[in-house]
C-alpha cells in the first residue's frame, strides 16, 4: 500500500486506494546524480492548490520534483478538506528525493459559506490546542466574496468573510482571500474588520486599479494561470506593475490550467509556466522570479520546517 493509503486508511473518501497507482506508476530511486540535476533546478513555489483532492497524488508531485515545483501550500475550502490539507502536510513534507515541501490552509469558501464557519472554526481550536505553531498550517481561507456565482447569499457570505478574518487575526495566521465580481465589498469589509498582516489576493483577476488598492493594504498578490490567457489584458497589466516583491505564483490546482496546457488538469509541476509569462512581463529572468515568488511564499505564510 502507498503512502497515502497508509494516511487514509487504504482510501481517500472511499476512493480505492487512491494514489497507489501514482506509487507504483513514479520512478524508483534515483540516482545521487539524478537529484542533484533536479535539486539545481530553479526553486518554485505553488502557493495555493487543493492538491488534496488528487487522484493520483504521488505521481502529481513526483512530476512537481521534476519541474522544481518543490514547495507548495494546500488549500482548504471546508472543515473536511482543511483537515486533509492539514494531515497530508504533515505526512508528506521531507518526502521523496529531491524532497518536497508542504504547509496547508483552514477555510471555508465563499461558495459554501451557508454552511457557517463553525467547522473551520473547531478545527482551528483544535489546531491552537495541540500546538498551531508547530503544525504545518500557515493560512486561514481561501475565504472571501464571490458574486459571479452566488452559491450562497451575498450576506452569509459577508459575515463568513468577516468571522475568518477575526480567526486570522486572533491566531496570527496569514489570509487567503478569493474575490470575484465583488472589489468593493472584499475591501470595505477587510478595512472594517481589520486586514491581518499578512494578506495574499489569491488567483488575482483584477486590473491595475484594484492591483493598487490591494498593494496600498500590504497585501500581496498571488498569479494564477489567468495570466496565460489571451484574454486576459489586464491581469497581465497587474502583474506587470506588481511589485517584484509583493507576488506570488500559484496554480490553483486541479483548475485553470495555463497555456499551453488548457484542457488538462492542472498541478504544481506547471508553477514555472505561469512564472515564465511574467517573468517576460517583467523583462527578468525566470530564476529570478522562482526565487523572488519562493522568498514572497516564506514571508508571507511564514513558513517553517
Amino acid at each position: 500500500m502507498s503512502m497515502l493509503g497508509r494516511i487514509f486508511g487504504g482510501g481517500r473518501r472511499g476512493e480505492k486506494g487512491a494514489g497507489e497507482a501514482g506509487s507504483e506508476a513514479a520512478a524508483g530511486p534515483r540516482s545521487a546524480e539524478a537529484v542533484e540535476r533536479l535539486s539545481a533546478l530553479p526553486l518554485w513555489t505553488d502557493s495555493h492548490c487543493h492538491l488534496q483532492s488528487s487522484d493520483d497524488l504521488e505521481a502529481a508531485l513526483e512530476r512537481s520534483r521534476e519541474s522544481g515545483a518543490r514547495r507548495m501550500v494546500f488549500v482548504g475550502t471546508d472543515e473536511p478538506t482543511s483537515r486533509d490539507a492539514a494531515r497530508l502536510a504533515a505526512a508528506l513534507s521531507g518526502s521523496g528525493a529531491p524532497p518536497v515541501q508542504i504547509w496547508s490552509t483552514v477555510g471555508l469558501h465563499p461558495h459554501d459559506a451557508s454552511s457557517g464557519v463553525g467547522g473551520v472554526g473547531r478545527f482551528l481550536r483544535e489546531l491552537y490546542a495541540a500546538g498551531l505553531s508547530s503544525s504545518r498550517v500557515v493560512a486561514v481561507g481561501e475565504c472571501g466574496l464571490d458574486y459571479h456565482y452566488d452559491h450562497s447569499p451575498r450576506d452569509e457570505q459577508r459575515d463568513a468573510f468577516a468571522a475568518q478574518i477575526a480567526f486570522a487575526n486572533q491566531y496570527g495566521l496569514a489570509l487567503v482571500i478569493h474575490t470575484r465580481e465583488a472589489w468593493d465589498d472584499t475591501l470595505a469589509i477587510l478595512d472594517r474588520e481589520g486586514a491581518p498582516s499578512r494578506v495574499v489576493f489569491h488567483c488575482f483577476t483584477g486590473g491595475p486599479g484594484e492591483a493598487r488598492a490591494c498593494l496600498d493594504r500590504g497585501a500581496y498578490l498571488s498569479f494564477s494561470g489567468i495570466v496565460t490567457f489571451p484574454s486576459a489584458t489586464a491581469v497581465r497589466e497587474a502583474a506587470a506593475m506588481c511589485p517584484v516583491d509583493r507576488m506570488l505564483v500559484e496554480t490553483d490546482a486541479p483548475f485553470l490550467t495555463p497555456v499551453p496546457h488548457r484542457g488538462k488538469s492542472n498541478e504544481p509541476s506547471y508553477v514555472p509556466i505561469i512564472g515564465a509569462q511574467i517573468a517576460g512581463l517583467k523583462g527578468l529572468e525566470e530564476a529570478a522570479i522562482a526565487q523572488a515568488t519562493t522568498s514572497n511564499a516564506a514571508v508571507v505564510f511564514d513558513l517553517h520546517g
